[in-house]
C-alpha cells in the first residue's frame, strides 16, 4: 500500500539572510573604507610630497649657501695673508710672524702655496711661496710635504688655475684625512702663478649635516668632495656617471628638483644648487620611500583597521542576524510542517518587533488552521492548497464505505431522559470517542474520512490516496472494517448495556466498488472532497441492509470478486435493488481469510453475531419494506 501522508516540499535555502547581510554590509565597509584609505592616501601623499620637496630644496639651498660661504670666507683670509706678506717685502721675520698669526687664526687652513706650472724644459712645478700649519699637520699626523706631492700629481690642476680657472680638489686620499685644495690664478704675481689652499672639509661636512636629507659637495669631474659617508670621500669616489649628475651638467638651471632612479632601482627626491666658483655642486637628496614612509605606515594601519573593523562588523552582524533567521527558519519548519498538514503549531515570540509580530500572527493562524482541519479532511485541504487536487471531479475506480450506530435515536433520547439540557455535551463527548476510534483505523489504511453524517461515517479508498490497484484499495476498505469491530469490541469492553452515561456501540458497514467521481465539488464559498455516483448511493443502501440481516459488515459482488478470496465471507440473500434491473449479491465479512489456519476470531457469520451480540435472525423472514420500500429480498444464491 503506498504510504498515506502529505509530503512537504522543503524548499533549499541557498543564501541565509544572515551570509546576505554579512556580505552585503562587509562590502559596504570594505568599499567605504578602502575609498576614504585611498582618498586620504592620495591627498596625505600630495601634501607630503608637497612639504618634503620644498623642505628638500630649502635645506639644499641653505647648505650651498653656506659653502659658498666658507669657500670664500678661505680664499679671502688667504688672499689677506699673501697681500701681508707680498707688503713685508725682504723681512722673513715679519713674513713668519704674519704667517704664525694666519694660521693660528685659521686652524682648519693646512697650507697656502703658490704654485707656478713647469716652464719650458722644466721637469716640475715650482713653489715661489709655501705656507704650512706646522700644527695641522702634526695633529693629523701627516707630513707637510704631501702638499708638494699633491701638487706635483695634479700639475694640470695647476696649469688651469694659472690659465684663470678656479678648481676644488678632493685631497683626502692622498692626506687620508678630509682635507680639500682650491686652485686659483695669484693674479697679483703677474706672472701665471697658482694659488693652492688646502684646507679641512670637516666645517663644510657640518654645514652639509645628516640625517634624512643628505646633501654632499661634487667637482665639476664628479669627484665626491665631501659626503656625510667618508669612506666615499677616502676613497676618491666619483658619481659623474649618473644619469642625474649628467642632467644636472647638462641642465642651464642654477638651481633645480627633480624625482630621479639611481643605478640600484631605488627613487630620490634630488635638489642642486651651483655654486659660483670652482665649478661646485651641492646636491640634497631625500628617498622616496622614506618622505612616504609614514603615509605607507598610516595606510597600512587604516587597512589592518578595516580588516578589525570588518571582522567586529561580522560577528555584530551575525549575532544580529540571528535574531532574524532564527525567528525566520522557526516560521520557515512551522510553514512546512502546516503544509505536511501538522496545523497545532505553539509559536513564541520572543522579539516586539515586526518578526514577533509576524510570529504571533503565524501563530494565531496554525491555531486557527488547527480547528479547520477539525472541520474537514486536512490531508485533503492540504493537497488542495498545495495544487495537487483540482477543483473539479476526475473518475476514479473507488472502494465506498458507510458505518452507522444501531438505535443511535433511543440512545439520544435515553441521554436527554438522564441529563436534559446536559444531553448534548455528553453524546458529543460519547461519538467523539467513537469516531477517534473510527477515523484512526481508516487513516491506517489508507483511506479518506469523507464526512460525519450525523452519526454516520462516509470514507473512501482510492481515491485522493491510491495503492495504484482497486484491489488493494478494496482489501484496505474491508480490512478498515475489520479494524473497526475489534476496536469497537475493545471500546466497548466494560460497558453496561443499561449504562445511559456511556452505552456500548454496534454499527453497521456498507461496502461498495465501483467508478465514481471524485474531486472539490460544492461552490465557491465553500468545497469539499468528496466521491458521487451510483457506487456510493450503493454503498450506503448496502449499510442499512446489516440490521436486518443480521450483520456488521456487507460487502457488495463489485467488492468481494476483488477481495474475497482474502476474507471469510458469507453470501446473503440477494438484494433487488430499486434502480437495478438485476438483484445485487452481498457478502457478510467475517473474518481475514488468514485466521481460518490458525482458528484466531469468529469462523461464520454464527461466530461474528455470537461475539457482537447480534441475535440471529431468519433472514427469509425479514421485511424490508418495514423501513425502507427500496429492498426485495431475493432467494439466496450459492456461490459465497
Amino acid at each position: 500500500m503506498k504510504k498515506k501522508g502529505i509530503e512537504t516540499q522543503n524548499t533549499k535555502i541557498r543564501y541565509s539572510i544572515g551570509l546576505k547581510l554579512v556580505v552585503i554590509i562587509s562590502i559596504l565597509i570594505l568599499f567605504s573604507l578602502s575609498l576614504i584609505t585611498v582618498l586620504v592616501s592620495m591627498m596625505v601623499s600630495n601634501d607630503v610630497r608637497v612639504t618634503a620637496e620644498d623642505n628638500n630644496f630649502t635645506i639644499n639651498k641653505r647648505s650651498a649657501e653656506e659653502a659658498e660661504t666658507s669657500l670664500n670666507t678661505i680664499r679671502s683670509n688667504a688672499l689677506v695673508l699673501l697681500e701681508t706678506l707680498n707688503a713685508a717685502g725682504n723681512s722673513p721675520a715679519l713674513s713668519r710672524q704674519a704667517a704664525a698669526f694666519f694660521f693660528e687664526r685659521n686652524q682648519d687652513i693646512a697650507a697656502i702655496v703658490i704654485a707656478a706650472p713647469p716652464a719650458e724644459g722644466a721637469a716640475a712645478v715650482s713653489f715661489p711661496i709655501f705656507l704650512a700649519n706646522e700644527r695641522f699637520f702634526l695633529s693629523n699626523e701627516i707630513d707637510s710635504t704631501l702638499a708638494e706631492s699633491f701638487i706635483t700629481d695634479n700639475v694640470d690642476a695647476v696649469e688651469r688655475a694659472a690659465a684663470g680657472e678656479t678648481l676644488l680638489l678632493n685631497a683626502t686620499p692622498t692626506a687620508k684625512v678630509a682635507l680639500l685644495a682650491l686652485f686659483y690664478l695669484w693674479q697679483e704675481s703677474g706672472s701665471g702663478e697658482a694659488v693652492v689652499i688646502f684646507f679641512s672639509s670637516d666645517a663644510l661636512s657640518e654645514s652639509l649635516g645628516s640625517g634624512t636629507n643628505s646633501s654632499f659637495m661634487i667637482n665639476g669631474e664628479g669627484d665626491v668632495l665631501v659626503h656625510a659617508n667618508q669612506d666615499l670621500v677616502k676613497a676618491g669616489a666619483n658619481v659623474g656617471y649618473q644619469s642625474f649628475i649628467q642632467s644636472m651638467r647638462e641642465n642651464t638651471e642654477e638651481r633645480m628638483q627633480t624625482l630621479y632612479t639611481d643605478e640600484d632601482g631605488k627613487r630620490y627626491f634630488g635638489a642642486f644648487t651651483k655654486l659660483s666658483q670652482a665649478n661646485v655642486a651641492v646636491i640634497t637628496n631625500i628617498e622616496y620611500d622614506v618622505v612616504f614612509e609614514g603615509v605607507v605606515a598610516t595606510t597600512r594601519r587604516n587597512i589592518y583597521l578595516t580588516i578589525a573593523v570588518i571582522f567586529a562588523s561580522v560577528i555584530f552582524i551575525r549575532i544580529f542576524s540571528l535574531t532574524i533567521s532564527k525567528p525566520l527558519n522557526t516560521l520557515t519548519k512551522a510553514a512546512e510542517q502546516i503544509e505536511g498538514g501538522q496545523f497545532e503549531i505553539v509559536l513564541q515570540p520572543k522579539t516586539r518587533d515586526e518578526i514577533g509580530a509576524l510570529t504571533a500572527s503565524f501563530d494565531r493562524m496554525s491555531k486557527a488552521l488547527g480547528i479547520f482541519g477539525r472541520f474537514t479532511n486536512r490531508e485533503i485541504a492540504v493537497r488542495a492548497m498545495r495544487g495537487e487536487i483540482k477543483p473539479g471531479g476526475q473518475p476514479k475506480h473507488a472502494t465506498i464505505f458507510f458505518s452507522d450506530i444501531r438505535d443511535f435515536t433511543k440512545k439520544s433520547e435515553n441521554f436527554t431522559k438522564k441529563y436534559g439540557e446536559g444531553a448534548s455535551e455528553r453524546i458529543v463527548f460519547w461519538l467523539n470517542d467513537y469516531f477517534t476510534r473510527m477515523v484512526e483505523c481508516v487513516e491506517k489504511t489508507g483511506g479518506v474520512v469523507d464526512k460525519f453524517i450525523g452519526d454516520a461515517v462516509m470514507a473512501h479508498w482510492g481515491t485522493a490516496y491510491t495503492t495504484g490497484s482497486p484491489e488493494e484499495d478494496a482489501f484496505n476498505c474491508v480490512k478498515a472494517a475489520l479494524m473497526m469491530r475489534w476496536a469497537l469490541m475493545d471500546m466497548n469492553r466494560g460497558r453496561d448495556a443499561d449504562d445511559f452515561q456511556n452505552p456500548p456501540i454496534r454499527i453497521g458497514c456498507g461496502i461498495n466498488t465501483g467508478i465514481v467521481t471524485a474531486g472539490q465539488i460544492g461552490s465557491e464559498q465553500r468545497m469539499e472532497y468528496t466521491a458521487i455516483g451510483d457506487p456510493v448511493n450503493l454503498a450506503s443502501r448496502t449499510e442499512a441492509l446489516n440490521k436486518p440481516l443480521g450483520t456488521d459488515i456487507l460487502i457488495t459482488e463489485d467488492t468481494w470478486k476483488l477481495t474475497g478470496s482474502r476474507f471469510i465471507t458469507e453470501e446473503m440473500p440477494s438484494v433487488q435493488v430499486k434502480g437495478k434491473e438485476k438483484p445485487v449479491r452481498l457478502f457478510a465479512v467475517i473474518n481475514m481469510k488468514e485466521n481460518s489456519v490458525t482458528g484466531e476470531g469468529p469462523q461464520t457469520l454464527a461466530d461474528v453475531r455470537k461475539l457482537l451480540g447480534i441475535p440471529d435472525i431468519d433472514v427469509s423472514k425479514v421485511d424490508t419494506e418495514a423501513d425502507e420500500k427500496k429492498y426485495k429480498i431475493g432467494s439466496k444464491e450459492k456461490g459465497g
